[in-house]
């Protein structure tokens, strides 16, 4: 969930997540809504891969669909020829997913 929030977030404030390039191509970034559909889109891309829960590539693979048309680009992007999906593009290589997603969550026995 955090990584889809950071995803999304990323886009509203380009220069707190180290993006600060982007932040003349965005007009306005995807909003709270976006973080909600991209970890239920994920949750399902999960459960369709054979899995009960989502990982960071399910929300990886779904983030061009879900924020694609949740962005308002600048006239500058459109004058650049800056595509939606190119800054997508830039905001998953910028944030990390997370290293051990499930670690969390699992609970190792002590052995002995």
């Amino acid at each position: 969930m955090q990584y889809a929030v950071r995803l999304v977030a990323a886009t509203r404030d380009p220069a707190r997540f180290g993006l600060a390039e982007l932040a003349r191509f965005l007009t306005f970034g995807a909003s709270p809504r976006a973080s909600i559909h991209l970890i239920e889109g994920a949750r399902a891309l999960g459960f369709l891969r054979g899995r009960s829960y989502a990982l960071p590539e399910d929300v990886a693979d779904l983030a061009h669909d879900v924020m694609r048309h949740r962005l308002v680009l600048s006239y500058e992007a459109l004058a650049e020829g800056q595509t939606a999906d190119a800054l997508i593009d830039r905001v998953l290589q910028q944030i990390p997913a997370p290293a051990k997603p499930l670690e969390t969550h699992v609970r190792i026995r002590p052995v002995g």
